[in-house]
């Protein structure tokens, strides 16, 4: 840029154009030319600075002699081009004046509504002053051409045209560098998208509670001659809280719900208390740590003494005593009496009934005997 203007260039627009008028401030101020290119000509990486815009430096209030300063120390003149602007006798004036110095080369025109020589005042985009100077045929950036599908790259491609046009480069190579900077901006900002939706997911997922479902399974020999389970409660402790369900059979599952996310994957404590169908905890008590999913599998033992601990005596009425030593069966299990008469055993799992028959050599008056049973339980002898 020569040493004798102050301002790359002045923008000249009407006040219902401002946004444009900064938006295209801004671009031209902050364009970044190519290392290359910048060295070749000597130039800045943003050499098109400063650029004049009027509400960012004095206010408009017509030609005067400072406004007319501002021109004359501009190199370039870019002007926003709409309706507004074109019939706008300030940005007549100000062409009107820039052209008077001898530079009308340097007038740049900048389309961002309208259509240029419509010869409709709703729609003309030029001021009519660009035909009284008889000025050259001019048609401008403009950001409605519709070189591109999407209206956002038409209007980076109206910015690289003024540009250029600035600079007085060859607006092919820019543009096309420019067009793989977008690219890369784009995948940038994807990527950026994808990363901070991922990011929601995961906060999202970590703030959704979950259910665990329970499956109870029997670990220990299954017989069916013994009362299916009753119920049985199925109890989550968290840090606070308890989460519980009953299930009625070994079929079922229990669910457990609005567990907090945070605990999925972690080590929770889990407690099962059982009853058949007479009350009685047929099923050992579980309580037990486990690393808490969406699935949870836990193994239940019948308690075997429960149905298969047998005590009873031998006992007559009518002669008031004991028969020790006597042989018996119970259940088809042999055993024998002891010293007083006693007859303690134990029947294994798998061959556990609710009551045993009994027989012996001795004339029994009760041949069977129920369990559970309490102690001095007595089978009677004639």
């Amino acid at each position: 840029m020569e040493n004798r203007y102050k301002y790359f260039a002045f923008i000249s627009y009407n006040s219902k154009d401002t946004a444009w008028g900064k938006r295209v401030q801004r671009k031209l101020e902050n364009y970044r030319m190519p290392a290359t290119l910048c060295s070749e000509h000597g130039w800045e990486r943003k050499p098109i600075k400063p650029v004049f815009f009027a509400p960012t430096d004095i206010q408009p209030g017509g030609l005067t002699a400072e406004l007319q300063d501002r021109l004359r120390a501009s190199r370039n003149l870019v002007v926003i081009c709409s309706p507004n602007s074109a019939r706008s006798q300030w940005v007549g004036k100000e062409i009107e004046y820039f052209h008077s110095l001898g530079r009308t080369k340097d007038i740049h025109f900048f389309i961002v509504d309208g259509q240029p020589h419509s010869g409709d005042p709703d729609t003309e985009c030029f001021n009519p002053v660009v035909d009284t100077l008889g000025l050259p045929e001019i048609l401008g950036a403009n950001i409605h051409e519709k070189n591109y599908r999407w209206p956002w790259l038409n209007r980076e491609r109206a910015y690289v045209q003024l540009v250029t046009k600035l600079l007085g480069v060859e607006f092919d190579s820019i543009w096309q560098r420019h067009r793989r900077m977008l690219r890369r901006r784009i995948a940038l900002w994807t990527l950026g998208i994808v990363a901070v939706i991922a990011a929601l997911v995961a906060v999202w997922r970590a703030s959704v509670p979950f259910e665990a479902e329970v499956t109870l399974t029997e670990a220990s020999v299954r017989n069916d001659s013994l009362p299916p389970m009753k119920q049985a409660v199925v109890t989550l402790t968290l840090d606070n809280e308890t989460k519980s369900d009953t299930v009625h059979s070994l079929s079922d599952v229990a669910m457990l719900r609005n567990i907090p996310h945070r605990f999925l994957g972690r080590q929770a404590n889990i407690s099962v208390a059982c009853q058949d169908t007479n009350g009685l905890q047929q099923y050992l008590p579980l309580d037990t740590t486990v690393t808490l999913g969406r699935n949870v599998t836990l193994s239940l033992r019948r308690d075997e003494s429960l149905y298969g601990t047998i005590r009873f005596m031998l006992w007559s009425a009518n002669t008031e005593r004991v028969f020790p030593g006597e042989d018996v069966t119970v259940g088809g299990i042999p055993a024998t009496s002891d010293a007083e008469g006693r007859v303690v055993m134990t029947i294994p799992l798998e061959q556990q009934r609710t009551q045993y028959l009994v027989t012996s050599p001795l004339p029994l008056i009760d041949n069977y005997i129920g369990v559970p049973h309490q102690e001095g339980t007595v089978i009677l002898v004639e």
